[in-house]
């Protein structure tokens, strides 16, 4: 059955090899499960219900990864967007969490609709590659700021609006601790190092009375103050047109580039090129979206640590599967990620932000019509404290700058469209 399902052979794998990549790719992204509830939870939704949803979305769309495209590629709720859908969307804009939850599900339909019709391509093509690389370095700083916060590293200032937090304090000395221990892990290439930072210092936590542990198996908690919950009539309303495309545009490059690059590393590009199945994989995304809002939770995406799972042999959506079962076990360990502190989960999201702001090299910092617009995306994010803010000012910036550089012939009618509806949003619908 698995070889029919699979094509094993085909793919020079084993059963035994596509299980192992599976808890590989699993063990560098489990994190997600200690960080996603504990962002979420900052805009008032149920925490033991946002980590059910968490496993279930996840779940889900690892399933529907393998299973109909099979590729041994995992998805849960990604890191950025959640911190948007909080700290930008519900706690800076207002909304309440269903609203956000809303628009999460119209963009995850969105992308269903551009998959279907095949649209994808067109979009992809018309953003250059050094704004998306300006972007996903934006959403690194994004999370920079609020792991630092979170640590109590980085504190407001009516002067200077941030400065030095104390660093004596227990958290602050854990975070950094544990930042250190994820980084040096990952160099070593030991297999799920963030999630040993993460519990290190949840351990040390508990040792030195600054958090509590109440136990860790039980049952799962009850997902019913999430589950559809989502307010998709409010999340029409036009000033969150911006943040639908956010999440949106966000998601379409994450997984087009997870797709691509762990497709490259795992061999699995045709003759041409290009990427069989392509269309399957990127409805496995956007039904997983679509089923993760309802369930309680921000955008699901494919994850780049699916290619953890792929440098341990993992070649067929068996290795998903297998990452799918692997999350649906976790909802029996709720009590754990209850007793992980943001101090815990913030060394994880400083470190993704690490990774995530390394896509700047690929800038050339010799062309000012390109470097100027990229910095303006990227900073724009963490000191407005918003992705949709940092991709519209990215937007116009490469606009204005290419059109006075007199380099007007490398603007397609994508980003004339998109620039001028970005200064609409900004003059007039500003949050």
């Amino acid at each position: 059955m698995l070889e029919k399902l699979f094509q094993l052979q085909a793919h020079n794998t084993t059963v035994r090899t596509e299980l192992l990549a599976g808890l590989t790719t699993f063990l560098t992204m489990a994190y997600i499960l200690f960080v996603n509830p504990s962002l979420l939870s900052e805009a008032g939704m149920d925490r033991g219900a946002v980590f059910v949803a968490t496993c279930l979305a996840a779940a889900i769309g690892s399933a529907i990864m393998g299973l109909v495209a099979n590729y041994p590629i995992a998805l849960a709720p990604g890191m950025g967007l959640n911190a948007f859908f909080t700290y930008t969307v519900v706690l800076t804009m207002g909304y309440t969490w269903q609203v956000a939850l809303g628009a999460v599900f119209l963009s995850g339909a969105i992308f269903f609709a551009l998959s279907i019709f095949k649209i994808r391509e067109w979009i992809i093509n018309s953003i250059p590659l050094p704004l998306r690389s300006g972007i996903a370095a934006g959403i690194g700083l994004f999370l920079a700021i609020i792991a630092l916060k979170n640590a109590g590293i980085v504190v407001d200032h009516p002067a200077t609006l941030v400065t030095l937090g104390d660093l004596s304090s227990g958290g602050a000395l854990l975070a950094c601790l544990g930042f250190f221990v994820i980084a040096g892990l990952y160099y070593r290439q030991v297999t799920g190092a963030v999630m040993i930072g993460i519990l290190l210092v949840t351990v040390l936590s508990i040792v030195l009375g600054l958090s509590k542990l109440d136990g860790v198996v039980s049952m799962p908690p009850s997902l019913m103050p999430t589950l559809m919950q989502l307010d998709i009539a409010g999340a029409l309303d036009i000033g969150l047109i911006s943040v639908i495309f956010a999440f949106l545009f966000v998601d379409l490059f994450d997984t087009s580039g997870t797709l691509v690059g762990v497709a490259q590393k795992a061999d699995l590009l045709d003759k041409d090129g290009k990427m069989p199945r392509v269309g399957r994989a990127l409805l496995a995304d956007s039904t997983a979206t679509m089923a993760g809002a309802a369930l309680g939770t921000s955008t699901t995406t494919s994850y780049i640590e699916s290619a953890a799972g792929i440098s341990a042999g993992g070649r067929t959506g068996l290795t998903a599967l297998t990452v799918a079962a692997l999350f649906l076990l976790s909802l029996f360990f709720a009590p754990l990620a209850g007793a992980v502190p943001a101090f815990a989960t913030a060394p994880a999201l400083l470190f993704v932000a690490v990774l995530m702001t390394s896509s700047l090299a690929r800038i050339d910092w010799d062309d000012l019509s390109v470097a100027a617009p990229v910095v303006v995306a990227a900073l724009a994010m963490p000191l407005t404290f918003s992705i949709a803010n940092g991709i519209a000012f990215g937007f116009i910036a490469w606009t204005a700058i290419k059109l006075l550089a007199g380099q007007w012939r490398q603007l397609n009618p994508a980003l004339w469209i998109l620039s001028a509806l970005f200064v609409v949003k900004l003059a007039y619908f500003s949050a």
